[in-house]
C-alpha cells in the first residue's frame, strides 16, 4: 500500500473469511505496515454482525489504536439459514432476507457508523466494504439471487451517502465499494467455486491494488478488482 503513509495502521472485519484472513496476511507482510488488527466473531474484540451491540463495542475498544489508515469490511452472507439464494419470486422468505441484509447490508452500515469517524485526519486514509457486481440494478441481466442481490445494492447506496458525508470531516478519505470477483471460498464453494474461483491471496493482492490507485474524487464509488468501475 504506497500511497498510505509509513507507520499505517489497518483493520480488517471479518478476517476468518477467505478474503478477509488474505487481506489480513497480505497486510501483515507489508513492512511499512505498522499494525493490523484482524476482527471476527471469536476475536477480541469481537465482532459480530448478528449481536448489533458488538459492533459499537469494538469500536469503544479499538479507539485508543487509531486512528485507522485502511478499514476493511470482508463479510458477506449468499447462503443462509434457509438454503442457498433465491432463484425466483416463490422462494423469497422473511428469514432468509432478514439474515441476508443483517450481514451484507445493516452490520457494514454499523461499521460505517461506529468505525468510519476514526479514519485518520489530515492524511490519506482508505475505507472498503466487499460488494458484489451482482449487486449493481444497472448490470443486472439474469435476476435471480433476489435477496443477495437487494441486500449487496442497499450496501452500496449506503457507502455512497457515506462517502458524501466523511468528505466534510476526512477529505482525503476514499470509501470504496468492492467486488473481488469470484474467489475460491466458503461462500462460493457450493456455485463451483474451488473450480472457476481465484485464489484469495490473489483476490486481497488485487483488491489493495484498486484501493491503493484510487484518489478522494473516487470516493463513493463501486469498483471490480480489475479496476473498472461499476454502474450502480
Amino acid at each position: 500500500m504506497q500511497s498510505l503513509p509509513t507507520g499505517y495502521r489497518a483493520l480488517i472485519l471479518g478476517a476468518t473469511g477467505a478474503i478477509g484472513g488474505a487481506l489480513a496476511a497480505q497486510l501483515a507482510a507489508d513492512p511499512r505496515c505498522a499494525q493490523v488488527v484482524a476482527l471476527g466473531r471469536h476475536s477480541a474484540p469481537a465482532i459480530d454482525f448478528d449481536a448489533p451491540d458488538s459492533i459499537a463495542a469494538a469500536a469503544d475498544a479499538l479507539r485508543p489504536q487509531g486512528p485507522w489508515h485502511l478499514i476493511v469490511v470482508a463479510t458477506g452472507m449468499l447462503s443462509g439459514p434457509t438454503g442457498g439464494p433465491e432463484k425466483r419470486l416463490a422462494d423469497l422468505n422473511a428469514t432468509h432476507l432478514a439474515a441476508s441484509f443483517a450481514t451484507n447490508a445493516i452490520g457494514p452500515a454499523l461499521v460505517l457508523t461506529h468505525f468510519a469517524p476514526q479514519l485518520a485526519k489530515g492524511a490519506r486514509s482508505l475505507l472498503a466494504v466487499l460488494s458484489a457486481r451482482v449487486g449493481s440494478i444497472g448490470d443486472n441481466r439474469l435476476g435471480g439471487w433476489y435477496s443477495y442481490r437487494a441486500s449487496k445494492a442497499a450496501l452500496n447506496m449506503l457507502l455512497k451517502t457515506a462517502s458524501i458525508e466523511m468528505a466534510r470531516t476526512h477529505p482525503q478519505a476514499v470509501l470504496a465499494a468492492l467486488h473481488p470477483g469470484t474467489v475460491d471460498s466458503a461462500l462460493s464453494a457450493p456455485f463451483r467455486g474451488a473450480q472457476i474461483g481465484r485464489p484469495p491471496a490473489t483476490a486481497a493482492q488485487d483488491l489493495l491494488a484498486v484501493l491503493d490507485g484510487l484518489q478522494p474524487q473516487d470516493s463513493g464509488g463501486f469498483w471490480a478488482y480489475d479496476g473498472q468501475r461499476l454502474p450502480w
